[in-house]
């Protein structure tokens, strides 16, 4: 599976932004999908999960009620919709698939896309 992220751009704080994630393949439905984020000297960190259907999510709390992650399985397309952005969420994102059917954590994810950079001013 190869993913291509797109989307990001500079927003001030309280705006919205929409991140993209187009997969290549015809086995995108068999994928759990997740996004993740890693600032400037910070680890990379989980934000949201979808399951492979779309029909479960999960998110870290940092982003909970102000982020939603969907997707569109005939489409190979996974979406970051973020609301009410702060400058603490300013980083690059990564969108990510696994074989599980919905994880949070890295190491379960086998295929990354290149990143896309989100900042965010006050």
């Amino acid at each position: 599976v190869q993913l291509q992220a797109s989307g990001g751009g500079l927003v001030q704080a309280g705006g919205s932004l929409r991140l993209s994630c187009a997969a290549s393949g015809r086995t995108f439905g068999s994928y759990g999908m997740g996004w993740f984020r890693q600032a400037p000297g910070k680890e990379r960190e989980f934000v949201a999960a979808i399951s492979r259907s779309g029909s479960n999510t999960y998110y870290s709390d940092s982003v909970k009620g102000r982020f939603t992650i969907s997707r569109d399985n005939a489409k190979n397309t996974v979406y970051l919709q973020m609301n009410s952005l702060k400058p603490e969420d300013t980083a690059v994102y990564y969108c990510a698939a696994s074989p599980m059917v919905i994880t949070d954590r890295r190491l379960e994810y086998d295929y990354w896309g290149q990143g896309t950079q989100v900042t965010v001013s006050s």
